[in-house]
């Protein structure tokens, strides 16, 4: 897989278990907090063999800043269906010209790259 397409397939997987490491617990609201904190970083220890390893390798293609702002955006992505889907909670038009606004703020970061 090129070096390019590789880190943002990682972080994609890396986000995901972040989500779940993050929100999921919401699913389990009388869980003791203590258990959801265990079971939360047991989720991003996946998060981060993933991470780290995309960054180490998009770095060889892309900038730091452009790094970020690619994680940004599939956060964006990964927590919208996750929400919708998952949590069940509705995304409202506030939220699509929110997220549109940070998808034209990216779009600067890859200007002339």
């Amino acid at each position: 897989m090129p070096a390019y397409v590789l880190p943002i397939v990682m972080l994609s997987l890396s986000n995901v278990f972040m989500t779940f490491a993050w929100y999921g617990h919401l699913k389990f609201k009388t869980a003791p907090l203590f258990v959801v904190i265990l079971a939360s970083w047991g989720i991003a220890l996946f998060e981060y063999l993933l991470a780290v390893p995309a960054n180490r390798i998009g770095s060889g293609v892309y900038s730091t800043a452009q790094l970020k702002t690619i994680q940004e955006i599939i956060t964006l992505l990964v927590f919208s269906g996750f929400s919708v889907w998952i949590l069940k909670e509705p995304l409202g038009w506030n939220h699509a010209v929110g997220f549109a606004f940070i998808a034209l703020g990216a779009a600067f970061i890859f200007r002339g790259a």
